[in-house]
């Protein structure tokens, strides 16, 4: 006799087929919703990243980045609920990228004039795709200054102390000057970080136009590495 067709029971066999796809199906759909998530998140990121460097935190504003992401702004905010943390995210992507770089060229086994040049060479490079960093910095040190102590303690750590010893044996060989490690430091930072902070007043002042003034940044790559090398160097 032949049973109603409502009245069959699936197999196990057919149970477990059934169970396999409805699970496949709900990996797939997570995955693909993932993807998603990661996808308009970069994005978010991406336009935030440019809209901060053109017109730096306080210049910016939610809606063009939300243009720029190719979203409304509700979603915009469902991931960032404000600027100033969408600012902050954005920084420590930056750090990150450019931290292991210092890291690098500090704790590595060059000779120190060797370190001297390549630190000079990525961080102009690095600031010059990175203008907006530099205003935030000196802005946050003033009103939040753990944020960037962290960020910088978590990503450099204490691997200026590799310099502090090639600053050391050099002296102590009569290769340089006897000097404190911290005023060689200062140097490689605030003479490339200085034509970055004062693009605007400097282009102004020297009548240059972006292309000129790019040309000018790149000379100072090796321009301030020579000055910091003369001025340490044992003739």
């Amino acid at each position: 006799m032949v049973k109603p067709f409502n009245q069959i029971k699936p197999n196990s066999e057919d149970m477990t087929l059934s169970q396999t796809l409805t699970q496949l199906k709900s990996n797939l759909t997570q995955i693909i919703y993932k993807m998603e998530n990661e996808n308009t998140e970069q994005k978010i990121l991406n336009a935030a990243n440019e809209v901060f460097q053109e017109k730096g935190l306080y210049g910016a504003r939610m809606q063009e980045i939300a243009d720029k992401a190719g979203i409304n702004k509700a979603l915009l905010h469902y991931y960032y609920r404000s600027k100033e943390k969408l600012f902050e995210t954005v920084f420590r992507a930056a750090v990150t990228l450019m931290a292991p770089k210092i890291r690098n060229i500090i704790s590595s086994e060059e000779h120190l004039f060797d370190k001297i040049r390549r630190f000079t060479d990525e961080y102009i490079s690095f600031l010059s795709n990175h203008a907006f960093l530099p205003a935030f910095v000196i802005n946050e040190l003033n009103k939040n200054p753990k944020l960037i102590q962290d960020v910088f303690l978590l990503e450099i750590g204490d691997s200026f102390q590799k310099l502090r010893d090639d600053v050391q044996i050099l002296a102590n060989k009569g290769e340089i000057k006897p000097v404190e490690v911290e005023h060689v430091l200062v140097n490689m930072i605030s003479m490339s970080l200085f034509p970055i902070i004062a693009k605007p007043l400097l282009k102004t002042m020297f009548d240059k136009s972006e292309v000129d003034y790019q040309q000018f940044l790149n000379e100072r790559k090796k321009l301030v590495a020579d000055l910091i090398i003369e001025s340490i160097k044992v003739n």
